[in-house]
């Protein structure tokens, strides 16, 4: 894969530059790694796009972390203990205790305060990975600066319906502005 798109937001490509040089570079590598032809495995049963074979965002993030993991970056994950608020009437709690919910960031390196997130999914979660995650992660002393990856137009038109992408994603957040909760991110579009 390639970079071919950029989007700095509040501060995030000159923290990511000026904090993390050996950590940028590691990720240029990585994205030059990985090799998209072998994600091209999706048969597409969609109306517009019946028998076309599309890329698998599932392969293409199982390659993305074979090769974060090469240069020691892992997921890390916090149990989330929900212990605010009050049940209102007739609200049945669930007695459930067979999955405990979490937050996780895909990539993070021992000792870097860099957290990294590679997105193919819907474009609500590209929005909540820069706007709320990775605050979350910032308010538990885990990171200060991101890196959200995402694939540009070109790219989601080969996925699944509904994939978002680059363009329209720093549309969005010019359109926003910056919160002081905000922490620099710095997104950067791939395609093959």
């Amino acid at each position: 894969m390639k970079i071919v798109a950029e989007f700095d937001f509040n501060g995030g490509k000159a923290n990511v530059f000026n904090n993390y040089p050996q950590e940028i570079q590691e990720v240029q590598n990585i994205i030059s790694m990985v090799d998209a032809s072998k994600c091209k495995i999706k048969e597409s049963y969609e109306k517009t796009m019946k028998g076309k074979m599309l890329y698998s965002p599932k392969a293409l993030n199982r390659l993305f972390k074979e090769e974060f993991h090469k240069y020691g970056w892992k997921n890390y994950s916090v149990e989330c203990k929900y212990i605010f608020g009050t049940y209102l009437s007739g609200y049945i709690p669930s007695n459930s205790n067979t999955t405990k919910p979490f937050r996780d960031m895909d990539f993070l390196k021992k000792g870097k305060k860099l957290g990294i997130e590679v997105q193919f999914g819907k474009y609500a979660f590209m929005v909540y990975n820069v706007c709320a995650k990775m605050t979350i992660f910032r308010n538990l002393n885990k990171i200060d600066t991101g890196i959200e990856i995402v694939p540009v137009k070109h790219l989601a038109d080969n996925m699944s319906t509904g994939v978002s992408y680059f363009e329209q994603f720093a549309w969005d957040l010019t359109q926003r502005g910056i919160s002081n909760i905000d922490i620099p991110v710095y997104i950067i579009g791939v395609d093959v």
